[in-house]
């Protein structure tokens, strides 16, 4: 098992050992706050699943059907899990609003706080394991699960911090108010998980740091004299680039070779833990104004 997917696979079962607690938990209280994020544990749970799944799938190698491998299955579990997560938060308000209606208190105050602190503790773990795999692997997916996480640790930590006012206090109205944020907190998070989902379905370029080492690198290349029709795209682990540049005419073709391979190798060293597939088109004179025609390139 990869280590991407031995990281998405805790995330899983972490998920579900908090879920499972702060149901219970949830219930016996009546805390919406406690439900609340319960709820999000589960969905936390459901998005690591897809997450297994995106990541065994996009790990596949190309074959005579998929040309290209299966990257963008990340964009759709994206799009599911955002969709996904945006009903749970309209839920989650909907609970805190009918809750101050009927004016429900809370009970098992004690049990709640437990939980809530043991939910914190367990978190602040798996965000450490998690940032431990991002720096050994760099993968989109657990970059994507740690910030995921992160902000989990934000939420347990304001959930444990209403119930203990609410213990100090008695003013249980806090609870579902901060129940209603939440929900406006995840349907915000959701929107952005939607937003990369259909951003790596239509083929994002890279990100712009990557793609201006990418033009340092061709500019540099002595016998290169000028490019054009750079595009860039990523799937999964696999980032795509096209470009033409532009040779002597009368340049022989092993040295011309030579020079693309050049180029090639130090595009991949940009980010040696993806796969590159580069596709270099070399030109003896400049003939962008012709693609432009053909709608090829910007």
């Amino acid at each position: 098992m990869s280590l991407p997917r031995l990281a998405t696979t805790v995330a899983t079962l972490t998920a579900l050992v908090l879920a499972v607690a702060k149901v219970v938990v949830g219930f016996m209280s009546g805390s919406v706050a406690v439900i609340a994020s319960a709820l999000d544990s589960i969905l936390d749970m459901v998005i690591s699943i897809f997450n297994n799944i995106a990541v065994r799938v996009s790990e596949s190698k190309p074959d005579h059907k998929f040309n290209y491998g299966k990257g963008k299955i990340e964009g759709l579990a994206a799009l599911f899990e955002g969709l996904f997560i945006s009903a749970s938060g309209l839920f989650i308000i909907y609970e805190g609003i009918r809750k101050i209606i009927h004016h429900e208190a809370i009970t098992e105050i004690n049990i709640s706080i437990y939980v809530m602190l043991f939910s914190m503790l367990a978190t602040l773990a798996l965000v450490l394991f998690l940032a431990y795999v991002v720096k050994k692997t760099n993968h989109l997916v657990i970059k994507s699960d740690l910030l995921h996480y992160k902000t989990d640790l934000l939420t347990n930590g304001a959930v444990l911090v209403s119930l203990i006012v609410v213990k100090l206090t008695g003013w249980y109205y806090i609870d579902f108010i901060l129940s209603i944020l939440i929900g406006i907190y995840i349907i915000k998070e959701a929107s952005e998980i939607v937003k990369e989902g259909f951003e790596i379905l239509l083929d994002v370029s890279l990100d712009f740091e990557t793609v201006e080492k990418i033009k340092e690198i061709i500019k540099k290349e002595p016998l290169v004299l000028d490019y054009h029709c750079l595009r860039t795209r990523k799937a999964g682990n696999r980032n795509f680039v096209d470009v033409h540049l532009v040779l002597t005419p009368d340049m022989k073709l092993k040295l011309a070779h030579t020079i693309i391979e050049n180029v090639e190798d130090k595009i991949r060293a940009i980010d040696p833990d993806k796969k590159w597939i580069i596709n270099i088109h070399a030109d003896p004179y400049d003939d962008s104004h012709i693609n432009k025609l053909l709608e090829e390139c910007e």
